[in-house]
C-alpha cells in the first residue's frame, strides 16, 4: 500500500547546450494545460534549476510518485509536451518525465531538526521519569 506521507523527489537531465535558449523559452511559461496535468497528477512544489553546461535539476513533492508517474504516462497532454521536449536532452532514452535520472536525497534540514527535537524530548522525558 503506498504511503500517504509527502515525499521529495529530485532528478537530473542534461539540456543540449545549443538548445538552452529555446528550452528556457519553452518554460516561460509552460502550457497551462500541462501545468494543470502536473497538478492533477499530485506533484507539488515542482521546480527546475539550470546549471552550467545544460545541467538541469528538477525537484517536486508528492504523496504517491508511482500514481503521479502513471497519471502522466497516460496523459495525452503530457505525451504531447514530452514529445516536444525530448529533443532538448542529451543521452535520454524515452520520455523525459519517465526516464530522468533520479537523485538520492542524503540530507534534509527539516527532517533532521525534527529527529533531533524528538530525541531531545525523549531524553528529557527519560530524565524526568527517573
Amino acid at each position: 500500500m503506498p504511503s500517504t506521507a509527502t515525499k521529495r523527489y529530485c532528478f537530473q537531465l542534461t539540456v543540449r547546450p545549443e538548445l538552452l535558449d529555446e528550452y528556457i523559452a519553452r518554460h516561460t511559461p509552460v502550457w497551462p494545460e500541462m501545468l494543470a496535468e502536473i497538478a492533477a497528477a499530485g506533484r507539488r512544489n515542482y521546480s527546475l534549476f539550470l546549471g552550467d553546461g545544460g545541467r538541469l535539476i528538477g525537484y517536486y513533492e508528492t504523496d504517491d510518485d508511482e500514481a503521479a508517474r502513471a497519471y502522466l504516462a497516460n496523459s495525452e497532454v503530457a505525451a504531447r509536451w514530452e514529445a516536444e521536449m525530448g529533443r532538448f536532452f542529451v543521452g535520454l532514452e524515452g520520455r523525459p518525465d519517465q526516464a530522468a535520472t533520479p537523485l538520492t536525497e542524503i540530507f534534509n534540514l527539516h527532517d533532521q531538526l525534527t529527529a533531533a527535537q524528538a530525541a531531545a524530548t525523549a531524553t528529557e522525558n527519560e530524565s524526568t521519569a527517573s
